[in-house]
């Protein structure tokens, strides 16, 4: 069985080992042979036995994972099998993720481990609680543009007198007591607070893509956004237009 995206081989074990563990579960799974070179030639290990009790605890006690350790045996030469599962929760070897990709074990940083973590949570980005936010950042005038739209529309069945609190529960943009940052982003009072880069550039060019007339950049929630997009194209951009 030559080495592969989900087959690895070791002679001996180490503790450094933990993170293939963990780049398997949070993989597709995948096998782990300890007692076998680089060429697959079976090498043996003579601590077989103190490895079936110990890896056990490592792999609950340091990663939280279960792998299944087998005891393998050829031509009087023991080796192990361990086998892992994926896993559905992102995995962690003291604080650090690993991730199995081709046959290279890979460490998620910056951006790419915040998508590693919320694609493995099943969350999407605006459905993460922000816990520096209070009731005191969203703004009520908002809120009541938001329900006035949402009658002429009548999208939504909300009582006009309901407080901000009860209207997040409502919308499902609480989570255990904090905000969502779908919340921010929809009634905040200022967003731009919590998420420097909330706000939309709007511009007007000439003949090529370097030919910038002119542009505007507009910030706030949202439902402010909604309407003053729509008045600064009609009239900035718009104007004259046939």
């Amino acid at each position: 069985m030559p080495e592969q995206q989900n087959v690895e081989w070791k002679t001996s074990w180490r503790d450094e080992y933990l993170k293939w563990i963990c780049g398997f579960a949070n993989a597709n799974g995948g096998k782990l042979y300890i007692g076998i070179d680089d060429s697959g030639n079976i090498t043996g290990i003579e601590n077989h036995k103190e490895l079936l009790e110990q890896l056990p605890n490592k792999f609950r006690d340091i990663l939280g994972v279960f792998a299944e350790i087998n005891m393998q045996s050829d031509a009087g030469k023991q080796y192990l099998e361990i086998i892992v599962p994926r896993y559905d929760v992102p995995i962690s070897v003291r604080g650090k993720y690993y991730v199995r990709t081709g046959s290279t074990l890979q460490e998620p940083k910056g951006p790419a481990l915040n998508e590693f973590i919320l694609k493995r949570t099943g969350k999407i980005w605006d459905d993460i609680p922000e816990p520096r936010a209070s009731v005191d950042d969203i703004d009520e005038v908002t809120v009541r543009q938001f329900l006035k739209d949402a009658r002429i529309a009548k999208r939504i069945n909300i009582e006009d007198d309901i407080s901000i609190s009860a209207l997040l529960e409502k919308l499902r943009l609480l989570e255990d007591g904090q905000m969502k940052r779908a919340a921010i982003i929809l009634f905040g009072k200022d967003p731009g607070k919590f998420y420097p880069n909330m706000d939309v550039k709007i511009g007007k060019f000439g003949e090529t893509d370097a030919d910038l007339k002119f542009h505007e950049v507009v910030e706030g929630n949202l439902v402010r956004l909604k309407d003053r997009i729509g008045e600064i194209l009609n009239t900035k951009f718009f104007r004259g237009v046939l």
